[in-house]
């Protein structure tokens, strides 16, 4: 096992919101009890529909927001003791390259303001420091004096990287990052992401809802839906046997490039519910082909499923688990 960087030891965070002119006030349960580990040089995936919990999760480990409940440890640390020091340990990068990049300011100040704010580096050694940081991503020393207006959207995604670069931090959360950019695209910003983390022993928490990307850049995958873990396991384990009935449904909607192979579709009925009045039990239930009494009187626990070995378990929160992995 590597350095662990990042774990999660049931993680909740709960919203009060208001219930508006008729409404009733209530609590918006974002995200529940979640338990995950990151070791340096891996990418554990987190997939799951909007509103399944995802981006609560990125604003938890980036320390924008504190959890309700349980603990977040960073290099070992509690992040909720020196969060000020474990902030340069961990980095983001947004989805949309258009909107997280200040067009008032030059790519070199935007490379330049998080050492400019965070160290005591002189003008040259930090113009050194983020031109080597553009070539790291494959951006020319002329794009330095460039405007974000300028590029294109891959370009602009590099420029991010590149500042979330800069304070050479362990642990990069990658909000989909690739969700707004053209498929050929897309594989350019993931190959550098591969190499970055090959050359520098980045950990990723790469947060997505498309698992063809997922499939070609994670270690680890945490499937959620509602607020809750419902499957995790190894990439290669969650792929290839499904054990949740909402992973198979996930897995059945993603494109398969093998020209005559044929799969079933699992069409998913009814909309995800309202996070303010989850459905008992099983979250899942009102929309699950298998659910009876059990699942909706009862939230299923998330146990081991299958003879996975005990460094790296493949589990399931569910009382009739798909054996088959069909």
């Amino acid at each position: 096992m590597g350095e662990l960087v990042l774990e999660g030891r049931n993680l909740s965070k709960h919203y009060q919101v208001s219930g508006g002119v008729f409404g009733k006030p209530g609590t918006v349960k974002a995200l529940q009890d979640a338990s995950f580990s990151l070791e340096a040089g891996k990418t554990l995936a987190v997939v799951g529909e909007s509103g399944c919990g995802k981006s609560t999760m990125a604003r938890l480990v980036t320390l924008i927001e504190q959890p309700t409940s349980g603990e977040l440890l960073i290099g070992g640390k509690p992040a909720a003791g020196d969060s000020e020091a474990l902030r340069k340990t961990i980095q983001i990068v947004f989805q949309n390259p258009y909107g997280s990049l200040n067009p008032r300011h030059k790519v070199g100040y935007i490379l330049e303001e998080p050492l400019l704010l965070n160290t005591s580096m002189g003008p040259g050694e930090r113009r050194r420091k983020a031109e080597e940081t553009m070539e790291r991503v494959g951006l020319r020393p002329e794009h330095y004096e460039r405007y974000p207006h300028m590029f294109s959207g891959g370009q602009r995604q590099r420029i991010a990287i590149a500042r979330a670069l800069m304070l050479e931090p362990k642990i990069l959360v990658l909000d989909e990052p690739v969700s707004a950019l053209d498929l050929s695209i897309q594989a350019q910003v993931l190959n550098i992401l591969s190499d970055l983390q090959s050359e520098l022993g980045l950990a990723y928490l790469f947060i997505s809802h498309d698992l063809s990307v997922v499939k070609h850049i994670a270690d680890d995958i945490m499937v959620m839906y509602l607020g809750r873990v419902v499957e995790s396991g190894s990439a290669k384990e969650v792929f290839a046997r499904p054990s949740h009935p909402y992973t198979a449904a996930l897995l059945s909607a993603t494109p398969v490039a093998e020209p005559g192979r044929k799969k079933e579709r699992i069409m998913l009925t009814g909309e995800l519910p309202s996070p303010l009045n989850p459905p008992p039990g099983c979250a899942f239930n009102p929309r699950c082909r298998y659910a009876d009494d059990t699942c909706r009187a009862s939230i299923p626990p998330l146990e081991t499923v299958g003879p996975t070995p005990a460094a790296d378990p493949h589990r399931a929160a569910c009382f009739h688990p798909l054996a088959s992995g069909k």
